[in-house]
Parts: C-alpha cells; structure tokens; sequence
C-alpha cells in the first residue's frame, strides 16, 4: 500500500534537483512527441530558442509577453500568500483596462503626464474593486473565494463585450465591433524600443519585495495567510486584511490590464487579457510566491509562448501541437511540485507478513 504524506524536510538543493529532473523529463517526453511529428526535437528546441532571443526583435516581443505576466503574478502572488485563492486575475484585467479605457476615450484633452497617471489609478482601483468584492464576502460570510472570482472572469468579459458591440463601438468602424483606439496621449511612451511598462514592472518586483518583506502590512499577511486565529490572538483586524490585500492583488492585475490596453492594443477588446490571468496562477506558484523569483520564471514562460509561435512558422507545425508541447512542460514543471511538499512511502501489510 502507498501513503501520502506531508513533507517538512525538503531542502533547497533538493527542491532545485526535482525541479532540473522534471525539466529534462518534460523535454524528453516532448522529444518523443516531436519525433512522431517527423521533425528533429534538436532542430525545434534551437529553433525555440532562437525564436525567443535570436534577434533584438525577438528578444523585445518575448519581454513585451512577460510584462503582464509578471505584473499580475505579483498580484496573485499577494493573494495566495493570504491563502485567498484569487481565480479571477482575467476579469480583474479586464475591468483594469475597461477604467483606463473610459479615462482615455472621455478626457482625451488632457496631456499625457496627466492622463496616463489617471489611467493608471483607474485601472488599479476598477481591478482592485473587482478583486475587494469577492474579498469582503469571503471575510464577511466566508464564502468560497474560488468559484467567486472564476465567475466574476465570466461577468466582466461579458461587460466588455456588451461595450464592445454597444455603447463604445466606434461609429467609424464600419459596422465592425471595435471600441475606438487611443488617441497619442493615452498611449504609454517607448523606451529602448518597447513601451515603458517593462520599467513599470521591474520597480513593482522590488516594491513588492520589500511589502512583502519589510514591512508590517506585509508582516500582517503572512501571519493572517498562516493562521487567522493567530492573527486575531495578535490583535490584527483579519477581515480588513483580507480585503485591503485582494484589493492590492485585483489593483495590480488591473494595471497589467491599462499596460495592455495602452501599450499594447491601443483599445480595449475582449482578448485583452490573452489568458494571461490564468497562466499567472501558474508562474506565481511555481515562483514560490517571492517577487524576484516570479520575474525570472515570467520571462521563461514568456519566452516559451514566443519561441513556441516561432517553431509553428518554422516547420510548419499546427498551433495546436505548439501548445501540446507547451502543455506538456508546464505539466511535469507543475508535477514537480507534489514530490517537493509531499512523500510516497510504502507501507507493508503486517497482516499478510503474519500469516505466511
């Protein structure tokens, strides 16, 4: 018989050995899966990587898919280390853009140093408000804060369709479903060639490192994720704990959000978000939560998206097997994680050795 149990003894070499061997397990699964393809998995791992850093461009367009990523990680990174399992970073992006959006479309007058500021604050506060509402239930009712924020994703894709075929569809767009694009104002400057949201991102992974770390409010949130009992027996308010901090963690997924519109899109769709939200939850996990962390493994996986594109181009492979052989590696990264926090140990039947 096999039993499960919690494992307390992992140390941090040990962890780095599972992880590299479920690596090279994923990439020779792959290999076996790219061969019955007919291509040589030498030749498309290469060219993956080329594809994610082979040129100044390539490189630009695979840190220009990290910046949401990483930014709504360290959103969701604040959640988890609450415990407050926050599902819903992809609605939270949403309504982050739908708030820089309706700055940008109703105070096009305004300069850019003021206007992209007022973009940014409203992103932070739609998202975080979208975020806060299933928040104050689970503090106040304590209700199921998974199922909460996953149907909340669905709420705001359908306001922004509703915009987008509605009140906001550009008179000028002849009968095709768009909101109008940003006038040059409320688009984020370049810089080195990209848009200065990877600046943005960068100062966020240290400031939230040192919340985290080195300062009470980030003290409070990890004794309240550890034990709110201990957190109540320490005099803390727990329920505004919980709501101000998903407040912090839908506000950041909305600034991804108003990065995407501005810098990227130049409007608001509903593929703004690009399942960004939902591959966040993955990169903040396997980050361990800490900041530093989340923006190396961002990049990989950002990296991993473009190089995958690229191998499509170049050996005619279908999409749809680009994201199996992604699939797959995020699977045996992610199966990892169960040798790490747990141990198999068999147990003999004393019975059955007693009877023989």
């Amino acid at each position: 018989m096999l039993r499960m149990s919690s494992r307390t003894d992992c140390s941090r070499n040990e962890a780095i050995l599972i992880r590299t061997s479920a690596i090279i397990l994923a990439l020779a699964a792959v290999a076996f899966f790219i061969m019955l393809l007919g291509h040589n998995p030498f030749s498309v791992y290469i060219s993956m990587i080329e594809g994610a850093f082979g040129s100044g461009y390539r490189i630009t367009e695979t840190i220009r898919k990290a910046i949401p990523l990483i930014i709504s990680s360290l959103g969701i990174s604040l959640a988890f280390r609450l415990k407050f399992w926050n599902i819903g970073a992809e609605g939270q992006i949403m309504m982050g853009a739908f708030g820089a959006t309706f700055c940008a479309l109703n105070f096009q007058s305004l300069p850019s140093y003021v206007l992209l500021p007022l973009m940014g604050l409203a992103s932070i506060i739609c998202g975080g408000i979208w975020g806060a509402i299933p928040a104050y239930f689970r503090a106040k009712f304590r209700t199921n804060e998974t199922i909460f924020t996953l149907m909340m994703n669905y709420i705001a894709l359908k306001w922004i369709t509703y915009l987008q075929y509605g009140p906001w569809k550009d008179p000028g767009a002849l009968g095709f479903p768009k909101i109008p694009g940003f006038t040059e104002n409320a688009v984020l400057p370049a810089f080195f060639g990209l848009h200065i949201g990877w600046i943005i991102a960068l100062i966020l992974v240290v400031v939230l490192h040192l919340f985290v770390n080195h300062t009470k409010r980030g003290y409070e949130i990890n004794v309240v994720g550890e034990s709110e009992n201990t957190g109540r027996y320490a005099g803390m308010n727990v329920k505004f704990i919980i709501i101000y901090t998903i407040f912090l963690s839908g506000g950041l997924c909305g600034l991804a959000g108003m990065i995407e519109a501005s810098g990227v899109n130049k409007t608001l769709s509903v593929e703004i978000t690009r399942g960004v939200g939902y591959t966040a939850i993955i990169t903040s996990w396997l980050s361990s939560l800490r900041a530093p962390v989340i923006a190396v493994v961002c990049i990989l996986f950002a990296a991993m998206i473009q190089g995958g594109t690229f191998i499509q181009m170049a050996f005619q492979i279908p999409q749809s097997a680009a994201q199996i052989l992604q699939g797959m590696i995020l699977f045996f990264v992610l199966g990892s994680e169960f040798f790490i926090r747990y141990r198999i140990s068999i147990i003999k039947d004393n019975k059955m050795e007693a009877e023989q």
